[in-house]
């Protein structure tokens, strides 16, 4: 016969695992896995009442009228966009925006390269968050040489003053960085790759970045050094576990924006 492992749950974890929430979670899949469904139930449990709070958080935005902006950058397949789904689930669509910009036209290449994002930015009432942001010049665009040099100092030379000016603007600026090993983006591309639903999310640049490795890591680094000002710093975010990395950005979020809790 098979040996069977005895696991041994608290009170508390034979309560979890014995709702509705966590009997789903472990009979979701053929082979029963109780400290998978605990987990996970954890999670879905703490995500909803983050949830809950961000509903709270953008009734004050629209009715004292603030501005907000949220930027998540990290490396490809970091979990940007998940995150962001998760963020915005309950909240009232008419009131926030989510930002992914294409590459710059012929003309906005022409343009003072903040304009483009000036545009974007939030009016009263409203959330924005960045699926990438201005920063592309601060990483991408430097490695794949999608900018020159020059444009990348004169970048650099301008980031704080500018992120000065939009907080002097009244609007809350949050900046979060999610973070992976090699092994996890290696791991997560192969994924990707598999999935007839997912395929499309791989682009050239996403191609390179295994082997650009040390390059982006290079000029996320100068990024760190030279932009992480106390008026406006980074939240560094271990993102190798996707759940763990979506709690953290919430709490950062809710902790950071003084809404009428």
């Amino acid at each position: 016969m098979e040996a069977t492992t005895k696991i041994e749950l608290t009170e508390s974890e034979v309560d979890l695992i014995n709702t509705k929430l966590g009997l789903r979670n472990l009979f979701s899949s053929k082979k029963t896995d109780v400290k998978k469904a605990l987990r996970y139930t954890k999670y879905e449990n703490d995500l909803t009442d983050r949830q809950v709070e961000m509903v709270k958080l953008q009734s004050w935005v629209i009715k004292e009228r603030k501005k907000v902006v949220v930027i998540f950058e990290g490396r490809d397949a970091a979990g940007k966009g998940g995150a962001i789904r998760r963020i915005t689930a309950h909240i009232n669509p008419r009131h926030f925006r989510i930002v992914a910009l294409n590459k710059p036209t012929e003309d906005e290449k022409g343009q003072w390269y903040f304009q483009r994002y000036v545009n974007k930015l939030p009016k009263p009432g409203e959330i924005v968050f960045f699926d990438r942001s201005w920063y592309n010049r601060a990483i991408v665009e430097p490695v794949n040489n999608f900018c020159t040099q020059k444009e990348y100092s004169v970048f650099m030379s301008q980031i704080n003053p500018f992120e000065k000016m939009v907080l002097d603007s009244d609007t809350f600026l949050v900046k979060i960085y999610f973070s992976i090993s090699k092994e996890e983006q290696i791991r997560r591309f192969e994924d990707i790759k598999k999935s007839d639903l997912k395929r499309w999310k791989i682009s050239p640049v996403d191609e390179r970045a295994i082997a650009l490795w040390d390059d982006y890591t290079k000029y996320k680094d100068a990024m760190f050094e030279n932009t992480n000002e106390a008026q406006a710093p980074w939240m560094r975010i271990d993102a190798n576990k996707k759940t763990n990395a979506r709690i953290k950005a919430l709490d950062y979020i809710l902790e950071n924006i003084p809404y009428d809790k």
